[in-house]
């Protein structure tokens, strides 16, 4: 199977490409031989992997973070249709949140994921299709893998990506989060979610700190903020932290780490293939651990889009 190895090597703080030769080594013991692209820049990943895909290869392995994921979730896409309904994807988790192989249930240690690309069980799953406006106020268009959320999480994004992120991804994000919660005011948002029949399953103006809306479970450098989520059931969870103050924030944290704070009163949740947000305020996105843009936003599920391989 023709393989493309596409690699961040500034991944977790740049130790990714200082530890390449033995990642490689690890690499090839577990599928042979294998292609390889390293990343210089926003979108390059992409680019590689469409690429790669329109050249023939059957199997990418994304070496790096979860933003990293999602520029190869991208490239398996053109023109919004699949280069290759086919191919597989494998993960080697290099970055700073790892939140996507949490859900996936795939270690950091070297061990760990080339035990699942031996295997090489594979998996249709889901990913999410997004429009939203850029930095530069023209309509975008994305997909995501894990994901997308809107409010704080956007923020803390900004906080932590213009931080040092030498102490990992836990530290960095409950640091990213803390200057956040300083900052951050709640917003009054348009919500709208509706089911694959078309049904509406929530339709509310509310105010809120962070809207989750979920393909995978995990965000923010290890909160476990949809723990009900299946990332192969075409269907997002949508976490909803409404009006909650600072403090509530603070000292109700550790319950998002836990996955125990569902049953708050101030939290909501619904579930659907539809998402649809605007508001007359700015409110910034999060989407796989960037901030692309901010709303409005429309989100759609686009199920079993990309073959996973999975523990």
């Amino acid at each position: 199977m023709k393989t493309l190895v596409v690699v961040n090597p500034h991944s977790s703080n740049s130790r990714t490409g200082r530890r390449w030769p033995t990642i490689r080594n690890t690499l090839h013991n577990a599928i042979g031989q294998f292609e390889e692209g390293f990343t210089h820049g926003p979108d390059h990943a992409t680019q590689l992997v469409r690429e790669g895909l329109k050249s023939g290869a059957k199997r990418i392995i994304s070496v790096g973070g979860d933003g990293t994921n999602n520029e190869v979730i991208n490239g398996f896409f053109d023109d919004e249709k699949p280069i290759n309904p086919d191919a597989q994807l494998g993960f080697v988790p290099r970055g700073t949140g790892g939140d996507l192989r949490k859900t996936l249930g795939i270690g950091r240690d070297l061990s760990s994921w080339q035990t699942v690309l031996i295997r090489a069980k594979t998996k249709p799953m889901d990913v999410g299709l997004v429009e939203y406006v850029s930095h530069t106020g023209e309509t975008a268009r994305r997909y995501f893998v894990n994901i997308t959320s809107f409010g704080i999480g956007g923020l803390v994004d900004t906080k932590v990506n213009q931080s040092t992120k030498v102490f990992g991804g836990k530290i960095s994000f409950m640091i990213g989060t803390v200057k956040a919660i300083a900052a951050y005011k709640n917003k009054l948002v348009n919500l709208t979610v509706k089911s694959p029949d078309g049904s509406t399953v929530f339709d509310k103006s509310i105010r809120i700190n962070n809207i989750a809306v979920a393909n995978g479970q995990y965000f923010g450098g290890g909160m476990w903020v949809a723990p009900k989520a299946l990332m192969d059931d075409g269907l997002f969870d949508v976490v909803i932290l409404g009006d909650m103050t600072r403090a509530q924030m603070i000292f109700k944290a550790s319950r998002i780490y836990k996955g125990t704070h569902l049953d708050l009163p101030e939290v909501f949740s619904a579930r659907g293939s539809l998402v649809e947000a605007t508001s007359e305020e700015e409110v910034l996105i999060d989407m796989d651990g960037e901030q692309p843009g901010r709303l409005p936003i429309r989100l759609e599920i686009v199920p079993k889009a990309i073959n996973f391989i999975v523990p």
